[in-house]
């Protein structure tokens, strides 16, 4: 049995779940298509891929394996192209995993542009906001604001997020307008929980830094939910600024202490530690960072905000 085909068919019915999809993909009957999974586990001497009736995943060992095959693979493809001096187009199902925030117009507007330019790929993306395993669960990359990275990954730096701390005008009007950090002590805040559940925080840096205790009316890691709790005027709320801008320019959400800096982060392109790329993620990392991307600062909703009445909260 050729083995390279196993591998190849092994690294397609990993990436689809499906013994089924990968047959008629790759013009093989079902049964054949199992036939090369299982030549390569007896091979081995483990198994790669745990079967039932509803669905298919990796073992452990099929995740570690699939690891080491698929730059393999793709390196193949690769030196194929450069051979035969023909560019191999970007193409395929593109996984990738986003933070719940990036569900806004702007970066919708990036996956559009994209799809334009690279028509062959199909965006497959993750909004639950749940921290995934790029390798074992399939993605190709994930894009993510966090300053640890795990090992056997590599990021690639796409722009500063700033955060914003804003409220509704009516609880604004309400428990007052801070002039200070220090007057945000014991305001009701709205928690992001992977970031605190106690509503403690230091913002600044050095000795200039300042602590401050919030009191948390609502805790969740939903970040879709805090902003839509803030504009209700639950309470006070750190977010990202593209997520809440044309709420800012609406008068729908009032920012904070706005001559204090912003809290920044940087979001970051995080996908395995390759020697080879597919074409299909190295396509979409480079649209990220261009222009028309967050290189180019498409970062926030840039449409005209609606300043008429009907267009602000009463």
């Amino acid at each position: 049995m050729d083995t390279l085909l196993s591998l190849r068919v092994f690294a397609a019915v990993a990436e689809a779940r499906s013994f089924v999809a990968v047959a008629e993909r790759l013009g093989l009957s079902a049964a054949m298509t199992s036939k090369h999974v299982q030549h390569l586990e007896a091979r081995l001497g483990a198994r790669l891929l745990n079967r039932s009736s509803r669905k298919v995943s990796l073992t452990e060992a099929g995740a570690i394996y699939l690891d080491r095959v698929r730059p393999l693979l793709e390196g193949l493809d690769e030196a194929g192209a450069r051979i035969s001096q023909t560019a191999l187009a970007p193409h395929g199902s593109l996984k990738v995993s986003l933070p719940v925030w990036m569900a806004n117009p702007a970066f919708a507007r990036m996956l559009a542009t994209y799809r334009q330019r690279c028509p062959e790929v199909t965006l497959d993306i993750d909004l639950s906001g749940e921290h995934v395993n790029l390798v074992e669960d399939g993605y190709d990359l994930a894009l993510r604001v966090s300053l640890a990275l795990q090992e056997g990954l590599v990021a690639r730096r796409l722009a500063e997020i700033a955060f914003y701390m804003v409220a509704a005008p009516a609880l604004l009007d309400r428990i007052g307008r801070p002039a200070s950090l220090r007057d945000l002590n014991g305001a009701p805040f709205l928690a992001y929980t992977p970031v605190t559940t106690t509503g403690r925080l230091r913002l600044g840096s050095g000795p200039g830094a300042t602590e401050i205790r919030l009191r948390p009316v609502l805790r969740s890691a939903n970040e879709a939910l805090l902003h839509l709790a803030a504009i209700e005027g639950m309470g006070l709320l750190i977010i990202p600024q593209p997520v809440v801008q044309r709420d800012l320019d609406t008068g729908v959400l009032e920012r904070l202490l706005p001559d204090q800096p912003a809290i920044t982060a940087p979001l970051s392109a995080i996908y395995p530690d390759r020697s080879f790329l597919p074409a299909k993620t190295r396509s979409f990392l480079d649209f990220l960072a261009g222009p028309d991307g967050f290189g180019g600062g498409c970062v926030e909703d840039r449409r005209p905000a609606d300043r008429s009445p009907a267009g602000r909260r009463p």
